[in-house]
């Protein structure tokens, strides 16, 4: 049965269902909402890397209707928890939801990966050293060496190279290749810091993953990059929840917003 977080300031409303003990110092967070196949092929590849015996997989859930989080599918498939969002918001809010149950929990790091099969979920040992050697922000990459940028839509290559990374840099006072990347890793003292405080509802959508790139640096923690793959499927839609101009000036707005140090507490 299901257990209820309620009136969390600064957490949407979310249920539990915890199909594992806590078994890792670490986890991964999956935001989803109706990712189908791609989600359960991320997780069978998951299951194949042993990354399950790594960290604990956390599935946050936005309200999935597509049939995707039939729980013993789940179970089967190595996650650990399943998280559903009752209360509002996008990804920001499924990523708050995530750190909320982690922290509880006791984590001393989170990893988030999207989960449209886009990465090499294969890679989260890289996160897991480098947190063990002390670092509070992980960045993947396909950018540097050993990273892959498999089919790559050229307009979104370019957005990230020429005008993401570098004022996301800029505000961070770091240099960053990859910003747009949410598969990272963030330190439990990095994230509990009483200057980062990542609970908060001004993080509804993608205001989250800006806000986190640029904090650590500002506030002299540790950031580092690892080397990752994320492959876009050839000749098929690209899967992404960042579409058309909205959605892009959306992503503008944000960033500007952060490098002006707007969602600084």
């Amino acid at each position: 049965m299901s257990e209820w977080v309620k009136n969390v300031p600064g957490v949407p409303d979310y249920t539990v269902d915890a199909f594992r003990e806590k078994r890792s110092d670490y986890c991964l967070l999956i935001p989803i909402i109706n990712e189908g196949k791609r989600i359960l092929t991320e997780l069978e590849r998951a299951q194949k890397g042993a990354v399950d015996g790594l960290c604990d997989i956390i599935l946050c859930d936005g309200g999935s209707t597509d049939g995707s989080m039939e729980p013993r599918g789940l179970e089967r498939r190595g996650v650990n928890t399943l998280l559903t969002k009752k209360g509002p918001g996008k990804q920001g809010a499924q990523l708050r939801m995530g750190i909320h149950y982690a922290l509880e929990r006791g984590y001393e790091g989170i990893l988030t990966i999207d989960g449209n099969n886009k990465d090499s979920i294969e890679s989260v040992p890289l996160f897991i050293e480098k947190l063990e050697e002390g670092y509070d922000l992980i960045q993947g990459s396909r950018f540097i060496p050993g990273g892959k940028a498999v089919n790559t839509p050229f307009s979104r290559y370019w957005a990230v190279r020429l005008i993401h990374a570098p004022v996301i840099s800029l505000a961070a006072c770091h240099w960053f290749t990859d910003t747009t990347n949410a598969y990272r890793g963030y330190s439990r003292a990095y994230l509990t810091h009483p200057l980062v405080k990542p609970l908060r509802d001004v993080f509804v959508g993608y205001e989250l993953l800006a806000y986190l790139s640029v904090r650590a640096t500002q506030l002299g923690l540790k950031a580092c990059e690892v080397p990752v793959e994320r492959a876009y499927p050839r000749n098929e839609p690209t899967p992404t929840k960042i579409k058309g101009l909205q959605g892009n000036t959306n992503l503008l707005k944000i960033l500007f917003a952060a490098l002006r140090g707007k969602y600084n507490p």
